[in-house]
């Protein structure tokens, strides 16, 4: 396996890195075989990226068959605001678009993830790549960063009676606006353009209330986009792989059937993506 840390070249990034976990082609045993890549946003309210949401994730991932990335974005602490964290996210899906052959990608199956407020950072770039505004931000070609399928773990979705409310508040910043809360609403902004979608919620989850996702597929559904989704009767939030692994240490984050999630997301890659 390949490990490589790159510093993410966008315009106002502070140090955003992009971590690249590429497994050995081995063309002389395997031939020309390209594997999906799965691009992981932590989550942490905009505020902090979370660990337990990044690496040991990622790791799950190549056990699937594919490549992985974490993109460790700037946060409110660093001073940046929407649509800073975007572009991030942006850039690092073109740059890994731009080394497919390089890295042995399939360059038209690179898929994006998200955890909790990195949840709402993916689902934005599923919802907002083909949008004109973000490909003058990004002064490239919305081909570059368009995704090909999203995984959403609790992800925060809505700005409105159910919102995760200190998202919202860190990712816009000092550009607060009823105007700009609305538009980040992304339950609002689903088209057919948003791509086939893996997600799941616990029914307890006290941090970022079930709603969000159930108005997420609800729209999904509306706009005829494909979608798994698995509501999990019990466990909060924040729960990553919801396994001793990813537990924090007081050890709270265990949920044995929570952590059905990585096996069926994996049997949903195989069946829409992977092609070992």
């Amino acid at each position: 396996m390949k490990y490589e840390s790159v510093k993410v070249e966008v315009k106002g990034s502070v140090q955003a890195v992009l971590s690249l976990y590429i497994q050995d082609d081995h063309p002389e045993t395997y031939g020309d075989r390209k594997r999906p890549l799965v691009l992981i946003c932590p989550g942490g309210g905009y505020e902090h990226v979370s660990v337990r949401e990044g690496e040991p994730v990622a790791f799950h991932f190549l056990t699937a068959g594919c490549h992985a990335a974490v993109l460790w974005y700037d946060i409110s602490r660093q001073g940046v605001e929407h649509p800073q964290e975007l572009m991030e996210l942006a850039w690092s899906m073109a740059y890994i678009r731009e080394h497919a052959a390089e890295y042995a990608i399939d360059k038209d199956k690179i898929l994006v993830a998200g955890f909790s407020a990195g949840g709402h950072l993916a689902a934005s770039l599923g919802c907002f790549w083909d949008k004109d505004w973000l490909e003058k931000e990004m002064q490239m070609n919305k081909e570059q960063y368009q995704p090909n399928g999203m995984i959403l773990a609790y992800p925060v979705i809505t700005s409105g009676e159910f919102a995760h409310r200190g998202s919202f508040v860190n990712l816009m910043g000092s550009k607060a606006s009823e105007e700009l809360e609305k538009e980040l609403s992304l339950e609002n902004q689903v088209t057919d353009k948003v791509p086939p979608v893996f997600m799941w919620h616990t029914f307890e989850d006290g941090a970022v209330p079930l709603e969000n996702s159930l108005m997420f597929a609800a729209a999904l559904r509306k706009a005829g986009v494909n979608f798994e989704y698995h509501v999990f009767p019990h466990g909060g939030h924040g729960y990553a792989l919801a396994t001793k692994e990813t537990a924090m240490m007081e050890g709270k984050e265990i949920e044995p059937q929570c952590e059905q999630w990585i096996t069926l997301c994996a049997s949903w890659l195989k069946h829409n993506f992977v092609s070992l």
